[in-house]
């Protein structure tokens, strides 16, 4: 199995950019595809991005498209999630999640098919 812990969640105003990374320990990091998840007070958790074993796919959710990006180092065991033009509806406690049963270049937008998650990173996008 895999570890994750994510960091670089914190305060900002609308219009600023964050990096959040999310470091993995345990079993073959390039065995896992990787996603980042989000969730605010009340709402259900949803899909952010996506990135494959292989770094070669990517996907992003409608709302964030443009704005943020994910990209992953399998030789440092890290993703990260790269965050420009916040809103205050990206207020949320972001997840980074592994997905072992994907192949190569296969990606997941179900929350359901990731099996290890991470506790988790605040971010607050103040207006």
């Amino acid at each position: 199995q895999v570890q994750l812990v994510e960091s670089g969640g914190g305060l900002v105003q609308t219009g600023d950019s964050l990096k959040l990374s999310c470091a993995a320990s345990g079993r073959t990091f390039s065995s896992y595809a990787m996603g980042w998840f989000r969730q605010a007070p009340g709402k259900v958790r949803e899909f952010v991005a996506a990135i494959s074993r292989v770094a070669g796919r990517t996907d992003v959710a409608d709302s964030v498209k443009g704005r943020f990006t994910m990209s992953r180092d399998n030789a440092r065991n890290t993703v990260h999630l790269q965050m420009t033009s916040l809103k205050p509806e990206d207020t949320a406690v972001y997840y980074c999640a592994a997905d072992e049963g994907s192949g190569m270049f296969g990606t997941s937008v179900a929350p359901g098919d990731y099996e290890y998650w991470g506790q988790g990173t605040s971010v607050t996008v103040s207006s």
